[in-house]
C-alpha cells in the first residue's frame, strides 16, 4: 500500500533553515505530483508548494508568509519529495505533512487544493521559537 513517512521537522530558531523530507513506497512514485501542507493550532490545513511528478513544474503558495523562503525538490530515483524551509518565522510553526496527488501534471487550481492529493503522511512537527 501506498506509504509516505515525513521526517526532518524539529524545533528550531527563528531566522534558522530546515530540509523536511518524506520517504514514498508502494506505488510508481514518478508518475504522481507531491505536495507539502501545513496546519498550525487552530487553523486550517493550508497548502504550501507542489511538484510535478516529473519535477519538471513547481508549484507555491501566494501567501506572503510563505513566498519566497520555500523550495520544493524531488528525487524520483530514490522515492523522496523534499521541503527547504529558509529564514523561518514563529509563524512557520505547523505540522508539516507531504501527500501525493491522484495525477501527475496538475493544474495550479489542483495543485493547490487538497483534495485532489488521496494519500498523506502523518507528519512532522515544525516549531519555531523566537
Amino acid at each position: 500500500q501506498v506509504q509516505l513517512v515525513e521526517s526532518g521537522g524539529g524545533l528550531v530558531q527563528t531566522g534558522g533553515s530546515l530540509r523536511l523530507s518524506c520517504a514514498a513506497s508502494g506505488h510508481t512514485f514518478s508518475n504522481y505530483a507531491m505536495g507539502w501542507f501545513r496546519q498550525a493550532p487552530g487553523k486550517e490545513r493550508e497548502f504550501v508548494a507542489a511538484i510535478t511528478g516529473s519535477g519538471s513544474r513547481t508549484y507555491y503558495s501566494s501567501s506572503s508568509s510563505i513566498k519566497g523562503r520555500f523550495t520544493i525538490s524531488r528525487d524520483n530515483a530514490k522515492n523522496t519529495v523534499n521541503l527547504q524551509i529558509l529564514s523561518l518565522k514563529t509563524e512557520d510553526t505547523a505540522v508539516y505533512y507531504c501527500a501525493r496527488a491522484s495525477v501527475s501534471y496538475p493544474s495550479t487550481e489542483q495543485a493547490m487544493a487538497d483534495r485532489s492529493y488521496t494519500y498523506w503522511g502523518q507528519g512532522t512537527q515544525v516549531t519555531v521559537s523566537s
